[in-house]
């Protein structure tokens, strides 16, 4: 399936679930440190590296769904960019709701169970979660599910080079603003209890 070795599909097939992706793109792929802006691998290579970043988990995240019988879905989480990264997730329906899964250094930006209404439902629990290390709440805006069928092309699944055309592509697509200017000027900064348990398991 789309040049996937047979031994990448093994591992790929085995994992079944949304909760064996999740655990495997927790436990068997550290977190990539270098800067987001210096790789930017296909899913080939994180599960060659036994390594990725958000960007890239979320990858081989969509590329497992994709294996396993479910559209190759992302949603783009943008942040604002003078004061933190962008974030994807892996998305999938499941009984009538939104699940996701991703991979971040922040315990909060993970998994979700598919039990949201509407993608704006389902990132809205993440905003709390989206914060910097200044302990600003910097989620933004977000974009409508991306089928990455539509970037095959790219040989996403399985390039040697990294994808910034991909990367790329989703700046440039439509994204949906989660807050009003009021409500940008009026937020908080994150509580220590939240702020400490979102860095749980982080690597610097």
């Amino acid at each position: 399936m789309h040049k996937l070795t047979r031994q990448e599909l093994k591992v790929l097939k085995r994992l079944n679930t949304p909760e064996k992706i999740q655990r495997f793109v927790d436990e068997d792929i550290s977190y990539n440190k270098e800067k987001e802006g210096e790789t930017c691998r296909s899913p080939r290579r994180v599960l060659r590296d036994r390594t990725g970043h958000c960007f890239e988990g979320g990858l081989l995240a969509v590329a497992a769904l994709r294996v396993n019988g479910h559209p190759p879905l992302i949603v783009d989480l943008e942040a604002d960019r003078t004061k933190d990264d962008d974030h994807i997730l892996a998305v999938f329906r499941q009984n009538g709701g939104w699940g996701a899964i991703g991979k971040s250094n922040f315990a909060g930006l993970r998994f979700r169970e598919p039990v949201y209404r509407t993608i704006r439902e389902l990132v809205m629990s993440y905003f709390e979660h989206y914060y910097n290390l200044k302990g600003e709440r910097t989620l933004r805006r977000y974009s409508q599910p991306q089928n990455l069928a539509r970037f095959d092309s790219m040989d996403w699944m399985t390039a040697e080079a990294d994808l910034w055309a991909l990367n790329d592509a989703l700046l440039t697509i439509r994204h949906w603003p989660l807050l009003s200017a009021s409500m940008e000027r009026c937020l908080t900064k994150v509580d220590r209890r939240l702020y400490d348990a979102g860095k749980t398991g982080m690597v610097f």
